[in-house]
């Protein structure tokens, strides 16, 4: 097999490195046996990638460009990019054309760990590819990243699904942002989602999507604690002198997000009983001190939502109570989710401050916890497909629930 040398920016991972390249994951490990398992790169280091063989197609008579594009599923413009050398408006029979890589087509790629910069990347990208999403800036994490929303549809009813306020549970970024992508394809092709008509949901929904609300934190399960880091120290001592940060839940102050919301905020304190900066289960000195959960809700006061999901892991279960708040068609709807997903409806109890309890408290409205897969925290990129199998189906439920 034919390799090429790349040296390790920062950043990078294996997977990273595969996407890049546009080869699997097995692949890259092949060519490196040097590498143990779950390898942390060191910044400058030469790794081998093996070269991808081309894909081709020969040109059949009454073939053109278009209808190669579409026998192919790939971008016609990606088709003429690949194919340069050939006049645009001239193809023969029996001509050998080269095709993009099987996922080039598709902007949200679940082959790697996603981070702020993925993330950040596929907005702007989905937003040239589909003008009608809109994408805005709500506030700013605490080492001053943006925190970045997505807006599809022109509905009355004011949906909003968030994602990764917990750092390890990144995987729910990308299951937020292939639905999105996904949505936004399936409305201008006039097609469905999840089962769902595409654009009867757009017409009457109008969805919110927040995909990462802990953007240091979850750099930091990704990449670890670099000694460049502003509080390079202090998360030392919070993570126990470990520099790997795979457990890790909190922001970058070592406060847990979910934890920091102003329902019964004293209550969850006391139960938790951890004093200071940690990995998870700290709430801060007060409700609302840390800059991602306040951004948080005052946007949700400003958009006035009507119901909310928030996106965690893992367990398979929906959370859709709080402290007899909720409105009497919350059960019918998470009895619907449930049915829909898979996932068990639970009644919850013993748990505050969390952002969906302080929005059933504070707007008497549906809001709901999602705990989506199965296993252990962080969970691996090999379950995604089956994950999102599920989930795409319990979204596109919960957008047709207004009716």
């Amino acid at each position: 097999m034919n390799t090429v040398t790349y040296t390790v920016c920062p950043g990078d991972t294996p997977r990273r490195i595969a996407r890049l390249f546009g080869v699997s994951y097995p692949s890259l490990v092949a060519v490196n046996p040097q590498w143990e398992e779950d390898p942390a790169l060191i910044d400058g280091e030469i790794v081998y990638v093996p070269m991808p063989m081309p894909r081709l197609y020969v040109v059949r008579q009454g073939d053109t460009w278009e209808s190669i594009a579409a026998q192919t599923g790939c971008g016609l413009e990606q088709l003429w990019e690949l194919n340069s050398h050939v006049y645009k408006g001239y193809l023969t029979t029996g001509q050998w054309l080269e095709l993009p890589s099987a996922h080039s087509s598709r902007i949200v790629a679940s082959e790697a760990e996603y981070g702020p910069q993925e993330l950040s990347q596929d907005l702007a990208r989905l937003s040239v590819r589909y003008p009608f999403l809109k994408v805005e800036t709500i506030g700013q994490s605490v080492l001053g990243k943006p925190l970045l929303t997505l807006q599809i549809g022109e509905g009355p009813f004011r949906w909003h699904f968030n994602g990764a306020c917990h750092a390890n549970e990144w995987i729910t970024s990308l299951l937020l942002m292939r639905f999105a992508e996904d949505y936004a394809r399936a409305y201008r092709n006039r097609s469905l989602i999840g089962g769902k008509d595409a654009a009867k949901l757009f017409g009457k929904i109008t969805l919110y999507i927040a995909p990462m609300l802990n953007p240091d934190g979850v750099e930091l399960v990704l990449e670890g604690l670099k000694p460049a880091h502003p509080l390079f120290k202090e998360l030392l001592l919070w993570n126990r002198g470990s520099t790997r940060f795979g457990s890790w839940k909190a922001n970058t102050r070592g406060v847990d997000l979910n934890d920091q919301f102003p329902a019964h905020w004293e209550d969850e304190r006391d139960r938790r009983q951890i004093n200071g900066p940690a990995p998870r289960d700290y709430g801060g000195p007060a409700p609302l001190s840390e800059p991602e959960a306040r951004s948080l809700v005052d946007w949700t006061e400003r958009k006035d939502f009507h119901a909310v999901l928030a996106m965690h892991t893992q367990g398979e279960e929906i959370y859709w109570n709080y402290r007899d708040n909720e409105p009497p068609e919350a059960a019918v709807w998470a009895g619907r989710l449930a049915n829909a997903s898979g996932y068990r409806a639970v009644r919850l109890t013993g748990s505050d401050a969390g952002y969906k309890d302080w929005f059933i408290q504070r707007f008497k409205r549906p809001g709901f916890t999602v705990e989506a897969g199965w296993g252990h925290n962080p969970l691996p990129l090999e379950g995604f497909a089956s994950i999102y199998d599920g989930v795409v189906k319990l979204f596109a439920e919960a957008l047709d629930l207004s009716e």
